[in-house]
Order: C-alpha cells, then sequence, then structure tokens
C-alpha cells in the first residue's frame, strides 16, 4: 500500500522566512502551529523504504521530525531514504542533498537538465558518485526506482513536462544542459505497482492546460502548486516586484488559476503543496482558506501523512 507524507509543505525560504514581517510569517513566529518547512515529499511502495521528491534545505530537520526516515535500530549507518527524485534545479528542490554525503548509498534520479546543473556546481561533488548514483529520467518514459540493493521498490514513476521555468539562479546565464524547451520543471505520476493507485506531484506549475488535465483525471491524490493565491500578491504586499507567472508558478485563485481549472477532474484528494509566505490560504481564519476548503482541497501541515 503506498503511503506519501508531506515532509514539508512551504515554497522557498520557509513558513515563517526567516527575515519577513508579512502578515503570515509574523502569525508564525509566534504560532508554531502554523509553520512550515520547504516543500518536500517522501513516497513508498512498503513503509520501510522510502523515496523522496525533492530535497529541500530543511531536510534535515524533516527527517529528525519523521519516524519513517530514521535510522533502523541498532544500526550504526543506515537511512530509509533509497533515492530521491528532483522536479526542478531551485534551491528548494536540491540544497538537501548535502545533507545527506555522509556516505549512505542512495540514487538521485533527474532529468538531465537538472544533472548538469548539479555537475557544474562542484560543491554537490562530496556526494561521491561511487555511492551515491545519478540516474538521468526521460520524459514520458515510465522507470521504476530501485533500492539500494538492486531490488524493485514496488513503484513506477513517470515524469512529464509542465509549463515552467529554469531556477532563478540561472536567469541570464548558459544553462549547464542546454537550450532545450523542457526538462527544467518536471511533474510526476506515481504508481503503486501492487494496487494500481496513482498520484501527481507538480511543486511548480506555470498554467493547467488541456493536456496536463486530461493527465491528472480520476487520480487517487494531486500535490500541487499552491505557490501564490493571486498572481500579483507579492507585489501588492510590497515584498517582491514579481508575479506568481513569472516565477513560474500559477495563482489558485481566478478564472484561470488552479481551483477553477482543476475543479472537475474526479480527483480523490488534492493538496496544496510548495505555498508561499505571503499566501493567505495558509492562515485559517481568511477568505483564502475558507475558498480552499470549499472547493475541496487540502492545506497539509509539515509531517501529514497520507494514503492514496
Amino acid at each position: 500500500m503506498m503511503r506519501v507524507v508531506v515532509l514539508g509543505a512551504a515554497a522557498g525560504g520557509g513558513v515563517p522566512q526567516w527575515n519577513c514581517g508579512c502578515e503570515v510569517c509574523r502569525a508564525s513566529f509566534a504560532d508554531p502551529a502554523l509553520r512550515r518547512t520547504q516543500a518536500s515529499i517522501a513516497v513508498s511502495a512498503d513503509g520501510v523504504n522510502w523515496f523522496l521528491i525533492n530535497a529541500s534545505p530543511d531536510l534535515r530537520q524533516q527527517v529528525i521530525a519523521t519516524p519513517q526516515l530514521h535510522p533502523n535500530e541498532g544500526a550504526l549507518r543506515h537511512s530509509p531514504i533509497a533515492g530521491v527524485i528532483l522536479t526542478n534545479g531551485e534551491v528548494d528542490a536540491v540544497a538537501g542533498l548535502l545533507s545527506m554525503r555522509e556516505g549512505s548509498p542512495f540514487t538521485i534520479y533527474a532529468h538531465a537538465k537538472v544533472l548538469a546543473v548539479l555537475r557544474a556546481n562542484s560543491i554537490f561533488n562530496v556526494l561521491n558518485e561511487q555511492v551515491v548514483r545519478r540516474q538521468p529520467i526521460e520524459i514520458d518514459r515510465p522507470f521504476q526506482p530501485a533500492l539500494p540493493d538492486g531490488s524493485p521498490s514496488g513503484l513506477e514513476v513517470t515524469a512529464f513536462a509542465v509549463p515552467g521555468k529554469a531556477a532563478w539562479y540561472l536567469e541570464g546565464q548558459t544553462h549547464p544542459g542546454g537550450d532545450a524547451p523542457d526538462g527544467d520543471t518536471l511533474g510526476l505520476t506515481i504508481t503503486d505497482k501492487a494496487s494500481g493507485k496513482t498520484i501527481h506531484v507538480l511543486t511548480a506549475c506555470a498554467r493547467v492546460t488541456d493536456e496536463l488535465k486530461e493527465r491528472l483525471a480520476g487520480a487517487a491524490l494531486l500535490m500541487f502548486d499552491g505557490t501564490v493565491w493571486r498572481d500579483d500578491e507579492l507585489i501588492a504586499a510590497g515584498l517582491s516586484h514579481k508575479t506568481g507567472q513569472a516565477m513560474g508558478h500559477i495563482a489558485m485563485a481566478g478564472d484561470e488559476g488552479a481551483i477553477a481549472a482543476l475543479g472537475d477532474l474526479g480527483i480523490a484528494q488534492k493538496l496544496f503543496v510548495h505555498i508561499n509566505n505571503s499566501n493567505q490560504a495558509l492562515l485559517a481564519d481568511t477568505a483564502e482558506r475558507k475558498a480552499v476548503d470549499e472547493a475541496g482541497w487540502t492545506i497539509p501541515h509539515d509531517g501529514m501523512e497520507v494514503t492514496p
């Protein structure tokens, strides 16, 4: 039976962001229940071996807070984490890899463009490739991530291209992975081989296309980009000069927002992840949260386990 744990539900910087005095951050500095670490998800087919979807900068803290990811009792060196599947090359998706440098075997699965970003930055050489394999994944070609001993994990994963953009720190630079249009922003379809149940994970998505709707329809679980409530919210709040679209993220609200676009697809469970500290839907007593709840979406807390 597939199990899914939300290790962190926040966008880059977390909630509260260390240097932010916005309404949501002020509230979460005061109330630990409102705090969220940066987005990462753990998935397992057997409840014993786990694969991470992205490795957030908060990964060490997330592992400590998640008993499912603790080393086996009596083992001197061990981790249930068998692999990390990267959906993009943003800081909030890859920085946690640096906390996994102590010699335990696992595999990094990522598109060749994202692997090129890691290869171009020598700090990731602390992950010895003789111990930590880097395996390229191809768009729309299913693969079965393996356990460290090579045995099957019980999961099948298909990566697919979604509208988005390259990591912000690559803006204005030559991309280490070349100029191909796809590969920087991926969604994942993860299927439990035993039950046939399918989940979809999209931590970044700039818009919902008809093709994407067709792909997501009828899923047991969707974990979807919830960065901003409205496209111009960071500008309106005085936090940034960028819109959600400029950052490669769709808004929750609006005629072309995620709630409207994904509202009638027969998806059993819908969770927003990668939620920015500017997003009022994080606060339980707001009109934004009420609208999210009424539309059948969930704002998850860190450590929340979901069974599709």
